[in-house]
């Protein structure tokens, strides 16, 4: 498999979880990185014949099988449970020891929750202490959310650049909460529910978000902004807009971009830089996709 980008962060928070600790002495690392204050993720490439022990982690695991995984198990008691592949999911909950039988190939993606992410998360949409609700461990299941959220919303993206580190916290926000909606031991609780943003505070996120389009923007730092939870934000930014927080973020460096193309002389390289891209050729994918023409092309006939 041909490793398509590289995202490796100096002193990441994810070099501290026990999974990725564990990986990294005979799994090639193609990717990682960490995204906002709750979610970390890395790519994996493994060909191994092997137990592994992951040993009371402090963090949550969702694993999807990209490919392969077919000689994987589950080591519990005298019968090692298999059915390990191609889509096939697993959640490994935090202080939870686990086995693993490895045999032959497969390609990982992980995604780590630290256990007071967790705790936070649960607060927040449950309103209850964060003891009463629990994440059992499940192993090789499928669940189409957690395959397409991967597959569609966060392998594809470059991991180093502003402009898809915010959708890679968007999405790794989207599991935490799928994982409490669906697989937590309190699903029979109603999640809070809560209106939109105030005028004020709408304006005040807009603001910021016009002031940093080179940086790169997190939920957090946008919730921070608007003084409430990621969990919360997030969603009461869409009722409030109409599109997830980084469909805004994304949408405005464009608008910028189609701005300064418009009204000056700059070269492309240099408006993708201030726009949060890590590149001309990145700007400009990003740009055909949201209006059909290439950046040189749009400032050929809107000049």
């Amino acid at each position: 498999m041909a490793e398509t980008a590289s995202a490796f962060q100096p002193n990441g928070r994810y070099q501290k979880f026990e999974v990725f600790n564990q990986l990294i002495g005979d799994a090639n690392l193609l990717r990682a990185g960490d995204f906002g204050e709750s979610i970390s993720a890395a790519h994996w490439q493994r060909k191994a014949d092997v137990l592994t022990r992951y040993t009371d982690p402090d963090h949550h695991t969702i694993s999807l099988y990209v490919n392969g995984g077919t000689g994987i198990q589950r080591k519990i008691g005298a019968d090692p449970m298999s059915g390990g592949g191609p889509g096939r999911c697993c959640l490994m909950p935090a202080y939870l020891t686990s086995d693993w039988l490895v045999h032959g190939e497969v390609e990982l993606f992980h995604v780590y929750i630290p256990h007071a992410a967790w705790e936070r998360a649960v607060v927040e949409a449950f309103d209850i202490e964060p003891n009463a609700v629990e994440v059992p461990e499940k192993t090789f299941f499928l669940d189409p959310l957690i395959e397409q959220t991967v597959r569609q919303a966060m392998l594809p993206l470059d991991w180093d650049v502003p402009a898809d580190r915010m959708a890679m916290s968007n999405a790794g926000q989207l599991l935490m909460g799928h994982m409490l909606r669906s697989y937590s031991t309190r699903r029979d609780l109603g999640f809070k529910v809560r209106g939109g943003l105030s005028p004020v505070i709408k304006r005040r996120v807009f603001d910021f978000v016009d002031a940093n389009l080179d940086q790169p923007l997190t939920i957090e730092e946008l919730a921070e902004v608007a003084d409430l939870s990621a969990y919360h934000f997030a969603r009461m930014f869409r009722k409030t807009v109409g599109e997830a927080p980084h469909q805004f973020v994304l949408r405005r460096r464009i608008e910028r971009a189609m701005h300064m193309l418009r009204d000056g002389n700059a070269p492309v390289a240099e408006i993708a830089l201030e726009t949060g891209f890590s590149s001309q050729a990145h700007l400009t994918t990003r740009f055909s996709r949201f209006t059909g023409l290439t950046p040189a092309k749009y400032r050929s006939i809107s000049q």
